[in-house]
């Protein structure tokens, strides 16, 4: 650690949790919470308007949860896009330094922060590792191919000796970002409401500062998803939802990367094209059908329009109290 960087103060964290209509899967993950050592100053829970007994069981919580709890009942859902957002605009107006994204399938392994802030002092977007539902170490494709958008699926998996590698990316699952950051790239972007929103928001990052994936596994996997096995990675099974914001969500990519001067039509087309075959693949090979590609189809006419909106802006940096600035 270099002797100038201030050691990390666990209360100092907070924890953002997005769920929707899982409060089985989001209690397993507040007791994991429970049982962590040390604790996060504090935890952030998005409701996206369940219509289950999330609100009983947060409410059940406060006290044995060992930390402060937060809640925060969305209107209407809003996606993962939407709650992460929010999430973290509730947890950037705490003064938390570092903020802590998860979903609600997953448990945090009792030593998750402490491990976390080992590399506080160091780096400032930093994305741990997980276990998958089996047990067995997910592999997260860390990397994109930036001019074309999408991952790069085979990128190398082991680490050396450093314990980290560079990434351009991001996942909401996991990601451990630096309020600093967060003011500077504003808030993640609701417009999505799901998918591409944690690729793009991780890229944001690394054009500002160092972004590294550590060999520290801090999360396990809750809930089982049909997968096809392809021996490095797995491809999961997917919703006819998901298939149309793939492809809808490629609008808001490219309307970011026009902004920053890193789009290319003829790689970005190539990108949204390997896109499309790969969700034919999925339909295909994972889920075994045919039907679902209307969505596909419905996804790129809409994506269109979005990448044709002149009055398309990006998410804008923060003010220091957490208001987005009207002068970027």
């Amino acid at each position: 650690m270099p002797p100038s960087a201030p050691a990390f103060d666990p209360a100092s964290a907070t924890i953002a949790i997005v769920t929707f209509n899982r409060s089985h899967l989001l209690t397993g993950l507040l007791e994991s919470i429970s049982r962590m050592d040390p604790k996060p100053g504090h935890v952030v829970v998005v409701d996206n308007a369940s219509t289950d007994d999330t609100p009983e069981t947060v409410e059940s919580f406060p006290e044995r949860l060992g930390t402060t709890l937060v809640y925060r009942r969305m209107e209407t859902n809003t996606g993962g896009s939407g709650g992460f957002s929010e999430g973290m605009r509730l947890a950037y107006e705490l003064g938390s330094t570092w903020i802590w994204l998860m979903d609600d399938d997953v448990e945090v392994l009792p030593d998750g922060l402490a491990r976390m802030g080992a590399w506080a002092p160091r780096f400032r977007s930093i994305q741990g590792r997980r276990y998958d539902y089996d047990g067995s170490e997910f592999y997260w494709q860390y990397r994109i191919a930036e001019r074309m958008g999408i991952p790069i699926p085979f990128a190398p998996s082991g680490f050396d000796d450093s314990g980290y590698k560079a990434m351009n990316s991001g996942c909401f699952e996991g990601m451990f970002i630096h309020r600093d950051v967060v003011r500077q790239i504003g808030l993640p972007d609701p417009r999505f409401f799901i998918y591409w929103d944690d690729q793009v928001y991780g890229w944001q990052a690394s054009r500002v500062t160092a972004s590294v994936i550590v060999d520290e596994f801090v999360l396990r996997r809750t809930r089982e998803i049909r997968q096809w096995d392809m021996g490095i990675r797995h491809m999961n099974a997917s919703s006819d939802a998901y298939r149309y914001y793939i492809m809808r969500n490629r609008g808001h990519i490219k309307q970011y990367y026009r902004v920053h001067g890193v789009y290319n039509p003829v790689l970005f087309g190539l990108g949204t094209a390997l896109t499309f075959g790969k969700e034919i693949i999925r339909l295909l090979l994972v889920e075994r059908k045919v039907r679902g590609t209307s969505n596909l189809f419905r996804g790129l006419r809409d994506g269109g329009r979005i990448s044709r909106d002149r009055s398309w802006k990006p998410m804008p940096p923060l003010t220091a109290d957490g208001a987005q600035r009207t002068d970027a």
